[in-house]
Formats: C-alpha cells, structure tokens, sequence
C-alpha cells in the first residue's frame, strides 16, 4: 500500500457488525466521489467538476470586490466576529460538560493554544471573511511525526482553489461483481458496500488536478487527519459541489451591472442637447455642395475640449464624436439656412429599476436592507420599531457561528487526541457538550432582552397584590419571570447569602410597598391606645344621684 502523506488517527474500537442498514453512507459536503481504478484509481473529472468548482470560487472572490456585495460581507462578518481590545472573540464554554475541573483547564489550555496557532485573536475577521467568501476553508495540521505526542505544531493556510476532498473506492477483486449486492447468508439488510477511502488532495502548482493520478502530477495525496476542513453547509444536490453564501446574488449581482451599465450608457447619449444646422446650398452640385458644408462646418464649429493631462483647453476639430450637431444640406426652394434644436433626454432621474435590483442584490446576501440604505430603519430605539429582518439576521449569523465552530473542534479534537487528554471515544462522548461562545453586540438583540426584562417585571410587579390570593410566589417566578429550576435555586442562595452578609435588607421583614415594590420604612408609633373600662371605673367611684322630677 502506497502510504498518504500526513497522518491518521485511528479508532480502535469499529462500529459492531451488527448496525447495518441497506443505505450506504450519505455526506453531502461536496466531496467528490470516485470508482475504482488501477492501485488508487485515476482522478477522473466528470462532467467538469473541477472546472466548475474552481470557477465558482472564483466567481466568489470577483463579487466580494464589487460594493454592494463588499458592504454586505462586511455586516455578517463584524456581526459574526466582534473585536474588542480585551476580550477573544471566541471563548470555551464547558459549563454543560461533565468532566474534573483538571480536564476543563487542559481544554481551555489547548484550545488557547489552537488559538494562538492560528493567531485569531489578530487575524479572525480575515479567516472568517475567507471562509465565508469561498465556502470553504483548509488548513494543514503539521505535527512532529517522530514525536507525535507533543500535538500540532503549525497551523497552515491553503488556497481552497488548490485543495480537493475525495472519497475513493478501493478496488477489491474479490468482491468485483458482488459490490453492492445483498449477502443472503447473513442479515438480508446487510449489504456488501465497498471500502472507501478519504483524502486530500493537494495541487501546488495550480487549481484542482487534472485527470490522472498523483504519481503522474496530478496532485498531492494527503491523508484525512492531517487537513483541517469546514465548509459553508450548502451544496448543490444535483452537483454535489459546495456553495458559498453568495452564490444566490451571482445572478442579482450581474443584473444590477447591465442595468447600471445601460443607464450611463444611455444618459451619455441623450442627455445632451444637440442641433440641427440646415444650410442652404442652392442648385450647387453634390460634390461641391458637401465642400461647401465642410467649409460651413469648419468656420463655425467650435470644439473645446479640456486636456486632463495636461490642465490645457485646446481646440480640437479634426475629432467629431458621437454627441456633436447634426450638419444637413437643404436644396434650393427649400426655407434656407435654419437651426434645430433637438431636446435632451427626458426622465433622466427615474432610477426605480436600479433599486430594485439593488434591494433584490441585498435580500440575497442575506443583509437586512435597512442596514445598508442608512435612511432611517434600524435605530436604537424600541426592538417594536425595528424590522424583523434583523432578528432574522441575528439568526443567521448565530447559524454561522454554530458552521464555524466545526474547525475549532476538528482542531481541538486532533491536539486533544495525540497528546493523550482524551480518548477517541471519550471524544465523541465530550464533544456533543462542548460550545464556543462568541463576543456578541448585536444592538438588536440586546434591546429585545431589555425589552423582555422590562415587561417581565411590570406584569410581576402588577401581580404582586395578589400573590398568596389567586397566586403563589413559585407562580409569579416560573411563568411571569420565566426563570428555570436552576435559576430559582441559585438566586436563592445568592439572596440568602447577601442577607446574611448586610448587603440587602430581608424583604420579608418590612413591609413592602405595592405601589413601587421597596420596603416601607418603619417607624415608633409609641404605646397603643386602649379603651377605658367603665365597670372597673365604676366600682371605684359613687355614682351621681339623679334627682327626682317634677311635675310639669
């Protein structure tokens, strides 16, 4: 077997013969799929995949020049990507991993270390962009491979028009005619797939090799495990080729081009008046009558015209272009000599078309329309008065962050694995609670959370009156605060410890005033007042005689 270059990280531990499934391995991430041929096989470009592919990324690369197309790329990657001076813009996030702390700092410690390598914290609006822009993105893992142990050493950039993945079929002559035909020995729905194997492949000189293998320069092998490889998320189903984020504004981008093209072309032609001078000839012959209008021509035109070379204004005759007057002889008994002028071109302002195509551009890439006309929209204001676009946008982005993250994780698992943190299975076990928690300051969503927050406490606040009468405090904390079982519990023992330490004033020891929620403040009212007791005075005292009436 000819060896790959790089390395592999093998699993021990092979899915049990038991899962079996007449479905064979669908990976839709554009990786070209080839048959067997020869020892390896031969790279055989069907239908032009190559070609197509690398043209695409080229075509991607053209657009990101344009404005429009750059203004947008610009909004989802400082969305994406946030730079603060202090703060990385991605972090590790482990709080739902369960794992020692001892663990948690070596992954933390790793993934800094990742981090470095790649020297994200200067240049990731730079990766970012160019992950965004091609679709895909590589990078070459070189390790020590006399001394695996110590992890990856470099982190290196490859041109994605350079770099291919394939799946390849390993030829079997044993298994020629019975590839993909059932086994009815064993489990009826176990089928006799072939093997395949995965790799890179590598072409220095130029885009994607040709046909023909790698012996014979058609690229570079590169094992699996030692490219680092995350692509957009769409692709062509028909194709299979992997499709950047601005492949739907390839057609509005051309358009709004033509359009805009058309319009100077036109507005260079018809906006200027132009005349038309009828000389009169007489009964002169044609040769001598076309002399006479050069004539006419020559001594009364006057052409300027303004160097930009040279700052000079000079005469220039000899050029007639296409916006000069019309100069038409006109016959004896004719009106004589006579001068039209012709209008200029009317509605030249009417760019009604252009902003459809404009709008149509920007819906396309996926960027609110607000952010880029700047004519009102998108304020600081209630999260009511902004569009819902941008809450559509947020969550774009957040899906583009959650595609992102895959080179992380495929860079952390491989330093993770070969210097012996990690098991292969533990691995896949950790890797499902592992997040990547990004800088993020997107106005929108913030003015919705205070929002939220606002009202939140308005409608406990409204319902604290009636709190131990149609409602219980759990109630009011669960379904008008929305806070979850494990929220209750920590504020809990947070406001449990802040009243012990004096920080807070125990609100169940005062009253509360329902009008703005704060504690009433107390004061000495003195003794209380008690009624006399008439008996007992009674007793004490004689009673006054009342003396006898009367008569009247």
């Amino acid at each position: 077997m000819s060896k790959l270059f790089g390395f592999s990280i093998e699993n021990n531990e092979p899915i049990s013969p038991d899962v079996v499934s007449p479905v064979p391995p669908n990976n839709e991430d554009g990786v070209d799929y080839y048959l067997s041929s020869g020892f390896f096989g031969s790279y055989v470009d069907i239908e032009g995949i190559y070609k197509t592919e690398y043209e695409l990324i080229r075509r991607y690369r053209e657009m990101s020049l344009h404005p429009e197309c750059d203004s947008a790329i610009e909004d989802v990657v400082n969305e994406a990507i946030v730079s603060d001076l202090n703060d990385s813009p991605v972090e590790l996030d482990l709080d739902h991993l369960n794992a020692s702390d001892g663990i948690k700092k070596k992954l933390r410690d790793e993934f800094k270390y990742i981090k470095d390598l790649l020297d994200f914290d200067k240049k990731a609006h730079e990766i970012y962009r160019n992950w965004y822009i091609d679709g895909r993105i590589y990078y070459h893992k070189m390790i020590d491979l006399k001394n695996p142990h110590e992890g990856i050493q470099e982190l290196r950039y490859i041109d994605a028009i350079k770099m291919r993945y394939v799946r390849q079929q390993k030829k079997n002559d044993k298994d020629k005619y019975m590839v993909g035909m059932r086994n009815t020995n064993q489990n009826p729905m176990d089928y006799d797939w072939p093997e395949i194997e995965e790799y890179y492949i590598y072409n220095p000189k130029g885009p994607y090799p040709n046909s023909g293998s790698a012996s014979q320069g058609g690229g570079i092998k590169i094992a699996k495990d030692a490219i680092s490889y995350c692509t957009s998320g769409l692709v062509d189903r028909n194709k299979g080729n992997t499709l950047s984020y601005l492949h739907k504004a390839i057609k509005s981008l051309n358009q709004l081009r033509m359009i805009e093209d058309s319009l100077v072309i036109y507005r260079l032609s018809r906006a200027p008046e132009r005349r038309i001078f009828y000389i009169d000839v007489g009964n002169l012959p044609k040769v001598k009558a076309e002399q006479y209008l050069r004539d006419v021509m020559s001594r009364y035109r006057n052409k300027l015209v303004y160097d930009a070379n040279t700052g000079e204004v000079r005469d220039d005759k000899k050029y007639m272009a296409m916006l000069e007057d019309f100069w038409l002889p006109r016959r004896e008994g004719g009106r004589g000599t006579e001068i039209t002028t012709l209008p200029g071109g009317q509605n030249l302002g009417e760019i009604t078309d252009i902003e459809y195509f404009k709008k149509k551009l920007f819906k396309s890439l996926n960027v609110p329309i607000s952010r880029i006309e700047g004519d009102g929209g998108f304020n600081l204001g209630r999260s009511s008065e902004i569009l819902r676009d941008e809450l559509k946008f947020s969550k774009f982005v957040g899906r583009l962050r959650k595609r992102f993250s895959g080179l992380f994780n495929d860079m952390l698992r491989t330093q993770l694995l070969l210097k012996n943190i990690v098991t292969p299975e533990d691995w896949e076990t950790m890797s499902e609670h592992i997040q990547y928690d990004f800088l993020y300051d997107n106005h929108f969503s913030e003015l919705k959370e205070t929002e939220l927050f606002n009202e939140r406490m308005a409608s406990a606040t409204a319902a604290e009156p009636y709190v131990g009468r149609y409602f219980s405090q759990d109630y009011v904390r669960r379904k008008l605060l929305r806070q979850t079982d494990e929220e209750i519990i920590e504020q809990d023992k947070i406001m449990k410890k802040e009243i012990n330490d004096g920080t807070i004033v125990d609100p169940m020891a005062q009253p509360i005033d329902p009008q703005t929620g704060q504690p009433m403040p107390t004061q000495d009212l003195g003794a209380p007042i008690t009624e006399p007791d008439l008996e007992k005075q009674g007793a004490s005292t004689d009673a006054t005689e009342i003396p006898d009436g009367g008569e009247i």
